[in-house]
């Protein structure tokens, strides 16, 4: 999967995906101390470890790098952002159960508006997944030549 890059400086106007996912009880926030523990258990029930070990990694940093979303007092989602690498963003995943609801996009605008909070003008999808959903959603573009990228002789086994 290649990685994307998407200009900060030209992100286009979230609030009507915003209004969706509040309209369907979702609230978005960036992560607290005290979630690290809740945001583990749900990554290792719906996603992988590897993604433990790079969502969490987050919490080594102030403010924490990670938007969370809640649905009535249960996380749904979550997104990340400048810790794999510095500039990039994700992993970011939500409940298969809570998919369609704008959940993903809204997060990902989040996170990305982080990330031009913190002064980059540009923004990197490592090894992103969905391509057509990050070009129509943020404008995102393919960076060609860049698989496998940072994530390049990766550990393998049964707990990647």
């Amino acid at each position: 999967m290649p990685d994307l890059i998407v200009k900060l400086f030209d992100l286009p106007d979230d609030a009507p995906v915003k209004a969706r996912v509040a309209a369907a009880g979702v609230v978005l926030r960036h992560a607290m101390p005290y979630d690290r523990h809740h945001v583990e258990a749900f990554l290792t029930e719906h996603f992988s470890p590897g993604w433990v070990s790079e969502v969490t990694s987050a919490w080594a940093r102030q403010p924490i790098p990670c938007v969370l979303a809640i649905k009535a007092g249960q996380l749904v989602g979550f997104a990340s952002y400048d810790t794999t690498a510095r500039g990039f963003f994700g992993p970011t995943g939500v409940d298969a159960a809570q998919r369609g609801q704008g959940i993903g996009a809204a997060l990902l605008h989040e996170a990305l508006r982080g990330l031009k909070h913190l002064g980059y003008g540009y923004a990197i999808i490592g090894a992103a997944g969905p391509v057509d959903f990050y070009a129509k959603a943020v404008g995102a573009t393919v960076i060609e030549g860049s698989e496998p990228g940072v994530y390049a002789h990766m550990i393998k086994g049964k707990q990647s």
